[in-house]
């Protein structure tokens, strides 16, 4: 298969600049092309605004998405039903006293819901492939686990 390419636009401005590290806002959006705008800022931690979307969410966010869409694929392939899926996923950022720092390991937790008539041992299974096909996941460098609960409804 053929590369891919993603586009998105990230713009940020400040009339008043970057004179002083403590008062330039970290306010910016993030656009792709016929899509509604991201409101995004950095994490309060370094002075973002807590009601946008900073790059660190965004980065859990797209891991849980990719293993979610991958995990509904491929349940509807092998005759899994899936009724819910939720996750509340979270990553780990360790910080070095230079204030630079990296992501040690995410972790999702899927919480399932399947027909009946779905074998929930199947529907277990299919979150490893999921995860072993996810884009984002095969792309870090940090380990992600993935913690899923699957229940059957009655």
């Amino acid at each position: 298969m053929k590369d891919h390419e993603y586009r998105v636009a990230v713009t940020w401005s400040d009339s008043s600049g970057t004179k002083e590290y403590r008062t330039y806002t970290r306010d910016h959006v993030i656009a792709c092309k016929g899509k509604p705008p991201i409101a995004a800022s950095s994490d309060p931690l370094f002075r973002g605004d807590a009601s946008r979307y900073n790059p660190e969410e965004l980065l859990v966010a797209a891991l849980s998405s990719c293993h979610m869409l991958w995990y509904l694929h491929l349940c509807a392939t092998h005759g899994v039903t899936v009724i819910s899926y939720s996750d509340v996923a979270a990553g780990t950022v360790h910080f070095e006293a230079d204030g630079s720092g990296r992501f040690t390991h995410a972790a999702l937790r899927p919480l399932v819901t399947i027909d009946d008539a779905s074998d929930p041992a199947v529907a277990k299974a299919l979150h490893e492939e999921a995860h072993a096909k996810c884009f984002i996941a095969r792309s870090a460098n940090f380990p992600v686990t993935v913690e899923p609960v699957v229940t059957a409804e009655p």
